[in-house]
């Protein structure tokens, strides 16, 4: 019989414990509570699922367990002026992740902090969600102590501050990041590397900030030249002329994101420098254009299908009421070699 070709219309979880030889009650621990099942049971309910094509009815199971099976994510602001597509690419892992643990995402926008705790405050109120991801964490930002206060469950992308609440988080080590790309230029021979990244406002622009300095500093060289600016091509742009006006001219550059490293590839070009022999560049975040610019752009990729997975599964277990013991979740991005650095 092919898979979703049930006598009599789709098949039911009565259909499913009928061939799996098991309980109706056997069906739903294999789909909501699988580690209540002996391994071979588990197995066989979930091959008969996949043999029968069942699909589980997520409005009735909603009405039967006062989950809505969704989870609310506020869309970053627009910005078309950078080279950034982190949303995107998180965008897309967080989604996979949700819908395999059977979650649907519920998108929406809000022009500022105030605006997204209203919607946070409309969704608490009316039961839209069972949960929130937040992601953009700066320092001071008030969004994880105002949920938890409200005992609404979330996991947040980025490190909140230790003193606002102990919520669930999972981030990755930008400080680690900017280490090795100091690393690597250290090793190709290059002793004056500038930093060229975010405001201080910026969590994430901070520890990158700061795993180029400790670097620096191991490598017994003086973290002394670094500019800040938004990470808009124009203000990147300005931010590493400044840079490369500052005597004497650094030989290489770590910029805190994609957008910043083209920044240094226009200024290069406006001062006429070669990237990868006069001035080497290494970015953070692995956007499409890095490989597409010439020369191609060395830079830190960040683990966005882990860090999806790794936030729904703790997301789920903590609506599921099950430990999670490890609360705060540290991932390691890789350095990606190309020909600018």
């Amino acid at each position: 019989m092919e898979s979703g070709q049930w006598p009599g219309g789709p098949p039911t979880i009565i259909d499913v414990a009928r061939v799996a030889k098991v309980s109706r009650q056997t069906v739903s621990n294999a789909l909501n509570a699988p580690e209540k099942l002996l391994p071979e049971t588990l197995a066989r309910v979930l091959a008969v699922i996949e043999e029968l094509g069942y699909q589980p009815n997520r409005m009735a199971r909603s009405m039967r367990t006062h989950s809505t099976r969704q989870i609310g994510y506020r869309l970053d602001p627009d910005r078309s002026n950078t080279a950034s597509v982190l949303q995107d690419r998180f965008l897309h892992a967080l989604t996979t992740a949700a819908e395999s643990a059977g979650y649907l995402l519920l998108l929406f926008s809000a022009g500022e902090t105030r605006g997204e705790l209203t919607r946070y405050a409309d969704m608490l109120r009316t039961g839209s969600v069972d949960g929130f991801v937040l992601s953009g964490i700066d320092p001071g930002d008030p969004r994880p102590a105002w949920l938890a206060q409200r005992n609404a469950s979330f996991v947040c992308f980025g490190s909140p501050d230790t003193d606002s609440t102990d919520c669930l988080s999972v981030d990755v080590d930008g400080a680690f990041g900017t280490e090795v790309a100091v690393d690597h230029l250290v090793a190709a021979g290059h002793r004056n590397i500038a930093f060229l990244g975010w405001p201080e406002t910026s969590g994430p622009g901070e520890a990158r900030l700061h795993g180029w300095q400790r670097a620096m500093r191991e490598h017994g060289l003086t973290p002394d030249r670094c500019v800040r600016a938004l990470d808009t091509l124009p203000d990147s742009t300005r931010a590493a002329l400044d840079l490369l006006e500052r005597a004497p001219t650094p030989t290489a550059v770590v910029a805190a994101s994609d957008t910043f490293a083209l920044g240094c590839y226009a200024a290069a070009r406006q001062r006429g420098l070669d990237i990868g022999r006069d001035l080497a560049v290494v970015g953070f975040d692995d956007s499409p254009m890095a490989s597409l610019v010439a020369p191609a752009l060395t830079t830190v990729r960040q683990p966005l299908e882990e860090v999806g997975e790794t936030v729904i599964r703790m997301l789920t277990a903590e609506l599921g009421n099950q430990p999670v013991t490890d609360r705060h979740i540290l991932l390691k991005p890789t350095l990606v070699r190309r020909d600018s650095a």
